[in-house]
């Protein structure tokens, strides 16, 4: 963890409203994937900065906003601005180059896994059972991006390959939260977990697990009784 990520984090929590985490049942220490719902750029942060369980986190971090010349085309690409908005002509010029500046330091700095869309991913694997053997655990958000602050609810799955690699490892079977970030009632609340059943192939199970992430992360409140507030 980098000195510029410590002084921004220090500064989010101390000038941002408080989050809480509220977990469904007691987090039990196993190794896990704690798997949010995107919210903007303000999950992320809010993962980073108000999550109980941060200091012990490592979050995957697409590598095109880690490298400066990836920056603006994936920035383009995302839609930071209204496609067809009056001033795109002005963002487009400018947003781009600005984030290239400004956001590779910090994510470099950050407790983070980079993520590679081509034959390189073998790296984000093999970094990641690394930082689980350590005994920290991921952070993925798992929505694919649909453009301009918006989400697909089609969840991403390659993920998925780290629990059999952790497993034929470790021997471990890796607990999966959906998490789902309320920032209108500043909540983090962690859903029961699915664990990966090593009995099973991955390809059996991988539907099941989706669909708990997706039910989980698009649920903001649930029911105060057998829950547990840090």
């Amino acid at each position: 963890m980098g000195v510029l990520y410590r002084v921004l984090r220090k500064a989010i929590r101390l000038f941002s409203p408080k989050i809480e985490t509220v977990w469904e049942e007691p987090f039990d220490g196993q190794l896990a994937v704690f798997c949010p719902n995107h919210a903007g750029a303000m999950g992320p942060i809010s993962m980073c900065a108000h999550f109980e369980l941060t200091d012990s986190c490592y979050s995957w971090m697409n590598n095109g906003m880690m490298e400066a010349k990836l920056v603006p085309a994936y920035v383009r690409q995302d839609y930071w601005w209204e496609p067809g908005c009056k001033m795109e002509p002005f963002y487009n010029a400018t947003i781009p180059y600005i984030a290239a500046a400004i956001i590779p330091p910090i994510l470099r700095s950050a407790p983070g896994v980079p993520v590679y869309h081509d034959s390189r991913v073998i790296k984000t694997f093999r970094r990641s059972i690394e930082l689980l053997k350590e005994g920290k655990h991921m952070i993925i958000f798992t929505e694919q991006p649909a453009g301009h602050g918006t989400s697909e609810m089609e969840l991403n799955r390659g993920w998925l390959q780290l629990a059999p690699m952790a497993w034929r490892t470790m021997k471990v079977a890796l607990k999966i939260y959906p998490v789902n970030i309320d920032l209108e009632n500043k909540r983090i609340t962690v859903r029961k977990p699915i664990a990966f059943d090593p009995e099973l192939p991955l390809k059996e199970q991988e539907d099941r697990i989706i669909e708990t992430i997706r039910a989980g992360i698009s649920v903001g409140q649930f029911e105060e009784e057998g829950t547990t507030e840090s």
